[in-house]
């Protein structure tokens, strides 16, 4: 299985949002949050079955990062498909 790795640049007020719409999404394995000069923040770990009370932390830890931070890069680390397994819609890299 391979790895792909995305990137978004987003402000402050956007990234508790993000992170939970990513987790959501059920492939990522690993949330990195770095601030605007590449420095990180937060690496979050995510497993599968990752919810609720397990995550709440790490949220809280997010929330935490998003009031201090104005601009910021969230680096996601997805689990991998080939390019013939993509379905539509579906980032592959």
């Amino acid at each position: 299985m391979t790895k792909t790795t995305e990137e978004f640049k987003i402000n402050g007020e956007q990234l508790v949002g993000k992170v939970k719409q990513l987790v959501k999404e059920g492939n990522v394995r690993r949330i990195i949050i770095k601030n605007k000069d590449g420095k990180t923040l937060v690496e979050l770990p995510l497993t599968i079955g990752v919810v609720g009370a397990i995550f709440a932390p790490a949220l809280a830890a997010v929330g935490a990062v998003a009031a201090l931070v104005t601009e910021c890069t969230v680096v996601v680390e997805r689990d991998g498909s080939k390019k013939e397994d993509a379905v539509e819609g579906e980032v592959v890299k």
